[in-house]
């Protein structure tokens, strides 16, 4: 069988610039890029904002991601390349959250979901990378109801409202700008309507959306080209758009600084003062001069890991029992894998052998209506009669077959297959 092979890049190795850098054109541009090669079978790749991930199925899984790493650019210290086993399992680790910045998070499983149902829709997938992607989805879902492995701030989103908590000191009174209603703007949102803030404002480039989560969240919509206004009375921005180029930039924050100078007069009390920044979105949202900016204080994704070191102290004995439940998880999918090869040769035999049935079947019919009339009852006879003859002779090659599959006798699979001349995959 034709393996996986994976190259990867996260968060463990690379900064953001590194994964953004890593980003060349659309998800689709990428998997017709892949696939386009001679050498890739199945194909998906998972983006997101800490990982770009590209599994292959080929018979030089490793020659092939060499060569597409090398046209990237992107500098090998930030690299990791799996063969089969360390791509499954590493699959299945992404699945449950394990290599996640922030550990359990539940975002990743849904965007597994939806980049591998990308791929399937593009026609790049197929029988191997279909029944990885498959097991690690359950296998996420499996650990999240079995294991509290997500419960608490998990996600991007609740981690960065915890950095803000924990660099403002409280979150209490203070008033918060959104800018992104999406799927993490949402995230943040809910996160802070749990805090004690004094005033949500939600801005989105669709005002209607913005509109819909502030209603969720007893927040304020705000017009987007209105923004400025509301950030310069504020202490916290968090911007989680898709973007393709910065929405805050350093010209534009140092005209809302100067709108808050003078609250900065009192060096005593900054609270007034000092503007809170942290930029989740890939590619990021704000410019990174604008740290040097006074009273600015800016983060980005990098500085959301100390909160999950943090979460992993607290979760070792869940990591313990996820990983208890992939290696379960792993030896099934292992044994179903070997099925597969055994299914492969078994449904090729089946059909060498049913395709000589009905043509002896037919032969056997045309003899006898030369000397007899034959009627349905008398067909149906010779039909159910072949049939029980080919079943009971492939009943015991059937078994032998997946047994060797088992015990990975791939010798005598080649063989069974050379000896009746059967498509081996």
């Amino acid at each position: 069988m034709t393996e996986i092979s994976s190259m990867i890049i996260t968060h463990t190795k690379a900064g953001i610039a590194d994964i953004e850098n890593a980003w060349h054109g659309t998800l689709e541009d990428m998997l017709q890029r892949l696939y386009s090669h001679e050498l890739v079978h199945e194909c998906v790749v998972l983006m997101t904002c800490n990982r770009v991930e590209v599994y292959v199925v080929s018979p030089k899984g490793s020659k092939v991601l060499f060569e597409y790493v090398k046209k990237m650019g992107v500098p090998e210290r930030v690299l990791e390349f799996n063969d089969h086993e360390e791509s499954l399992i590493h699959l299945m680790r992404v699945a449950c959250g394990l290599e996640s910045m922030v550990v359990g998070e539940d975002q990743i499983l849904g965007q597994i979901k939806e980049l591998y149902h990308t791929a399937r829709e593009a026609g790049v997938t197929g029988n191997v990378l279909d029944t990885a992607f498959e097991k690690a989805i359950h296998v996420g879902k499996r650990v999240r109801s079995e294991t509290r492995i997500n419960k608490g701030s998990v996600s991007i989103g609740s981690a960065a409202v915890d950095l803000a908590e924990d660099v403002l000191g409280t979150l209490d009174g203070r008033t918060v700008v959104v800018i992104g209603a999406g799927t993490m703007g949402s995230l943040v949102a809910h996160a802070l309507s749990h805090r004690k803030v004094s005033a949500i404002y939600v801005a989105n480039r669709t005002f209607d959306r913005a509109l819909e989560l502030a209603r969720e969240l007893d927040g304020v919509a705000v017009r987007y080209e209105e923004v400025e206004r509301y950030i310069a009375s504020s202490d916290l921005v968090i911007t989680a758009t898709s973007a393709p180029h910065p929405v805050l930039t350093t010209e534009m924050l140092r005209r809302i600084m100067d709108d808050r100078k003078n609250c900065c007069n009192d060096p005593d009390d900054r609270r007034g003062c000092d503007l809170l920044l942290i930029d989740i979105a890939t590619p990021r949202d704000v410019e990174d001069s604008a740290s040097e900016l006074p009273y600015v204080r800016l983060y980005d994704i990098d500085g959301l890991k100390g909160i999950s070191e943090k979460n992993m102290q607290k979760r070792l004995e869940e990591v313990k029992r996820v990983e208890k439940i992939i290696e379960e998880e792993y030896k099934l999918l292992r044994l179903q894998y070997k099925q597969q090869r055994a299914d492969k040769l078994i449904a090729s035999l089946y059909s060498q052998i049913e395709e000589l049935r009905r043509r002896e079947r037919e032969r056997a019919v045309n003899r006898l209506s030369a000397k007899h009339t034959l009627g349905d009852f008398e067909r149906g006879v010779l039909d159910d009669l072949t049939h029980a003859i080919t079943n009971k002779v492939l009943a015991e090659p059937t078994k032998t077959l997946r047994n060797a599959a088992a015990e990975d006798d791939i010798d005598f699979l080649m063989a069974a297959a050379a000896l009746f001349k059967l498509d081996a995959g």
